[in-house]
């Protein structure tokens, strides 16, 4: 499987790639990094996540990505971040479509150096080149940085978001 992007960073070099199934235990432990995911993260049983994946992976509408670091003068790369990146037909804003990126996540000990960026700009380029008229995105109240982080790269708080846990 190619390359999406590839960018030398400090300490080797970073690559995104659609996920495998393999990646999922990674993909999980970076969900699950943080007070909010740590809390409905259950990396004890994998086959929610298979299942997701599965018809994640079947659908072109929705692609997982993840970033892979590859230690300079490494031979193995180890997953260090992830998204997913879906695809929506929309009848308002005369029948745009639209991109949705969620479940954005870069490993703790590599947040600051670009990645994040790299991978949003990658997403935004993806949306563009599919013909999307906008990205939106949600993010919870209690992440502060994350807001900041957004609002740098141009997305605005311009609706109030709601959820129903079913």
């Amino acid at each position: 499987m190619p390359f999406l992007l590839t960018s030398d960073v400090d300490g080797g070099t970073f690559r995104l790639r659609g996920a495998l199934r393999a990646h999922l235990p990674a993909i999980v432990s970076l969900l699950a990094d943080d007070s909010l995911g740590s809390g409905r993260e259950r990396a004890a049983d994998m086959a929610p996540y298979e299942r997701a994946f599965e018809a994640i992976d079947a659908d072109p509408s929705h692609l997982l990505i993840v970033g892979e670091l590859l230690p300079d003068g490494g031979r193995e790369a180890a997953v260090v971040a992830t998204f997913q990146l879906s695809f929506l037909p929309g009848i308002s804003r005369q029948g745009a479509w639209r991109s949705q990126i969620e479940g954005v996540r870069v490993a703790d000990s590599l947040r600051g150096n670009g990645i994040g960026n790299m991978m949003v700009q990658w997403a935004i380029e993806e949306s563009r080149r599919r013909g999307c008229a906008l990205m939106q995105l949600t993010t919870h109240k209690t992440r502060l940085a994350a807001h900041r982080f957004y609002g740098r790269l141009g997305f605005e708080a311009s609706h109030q978001g709601m959820k129903l846990t079913l």
